[in-house]
């Protein structure tokens, strides 16, 4: 097993579609490379603890690579918005890839590179080394499974969830 951690807007999103791929063993809401030490959700949406809300991502690679990992990211958010994502608005919302090794900074590089030229505006996605990932409140682990009649995930997330069914439908879990 492989880890792979990503941001891109709310973990609520990333997080439903994250744990519905083949080869993904568990997705986990949470909180990355910010300044403070065991940040809350309150803290993380004051934008105060520059932390992003991100997902860290358990996946067998024999099953699903760390680039189609990368290319699901990139269909379920827009890397060329900076600090936002639709409506939600903040650093703690940020598009990031936190790599972990060597290997997935050059593997993230060289995606960067290849899907700069699919985009009208610049890519803002930040590329850095993963420091400590703190686990989100259990209330936002699976919230989108729980709470699918939610007014937020009804209009944000389930047009994400759907997108990647389709387009990833060989890799959707039945």
């Amino acid at each position: 097993m492989q880890t792979a951690i990503f941001a891109g807007g709310c973990f609520w999103c990333i997080e439903a579609v994250f744990n519905q791929i083949n080869g993904v063993s568990a997705a986990l809401s949470g909180y990355i490379n910010g300044h403070t030490e065991q940040p809350d959700y309150a803290e993380v949406c004051s934008g105060n603890s520059g932390h992003a809300e991100a997902v860290k991502i358990e996946f067998d690679p024999e099953v699903v690579s760390y680039r189609t990992l990368l290319e699901i990211l990139f269909t379920i958010h827009d890397p060329t918005q900076l600090n936002r994502q639709g409506h939600d608005i903040g650093s703690q919302y940020r598009s990031g890839i936190y790599y972990l090794d060597e290997a997935q900074k050059a593997e993230a590089e060289a995606f960067l590179a290849e899907a700069a030229a699919h985009y009208p505006q610049p890519i803002v996605t930040e590329l850095a080394a993963a420091q400590t990932f703190y686990p989100a409140e259990p209330y936002h682990q699976g919230y989108f499974k729980k709470n699918p009649q939610a007014g937020y995930c009804m209009a944000v997330v389930a047009p994400k969830y759907l997108k990647a069914r389709s387009r990833y439908a060989g890799l959707w879990r039945a």
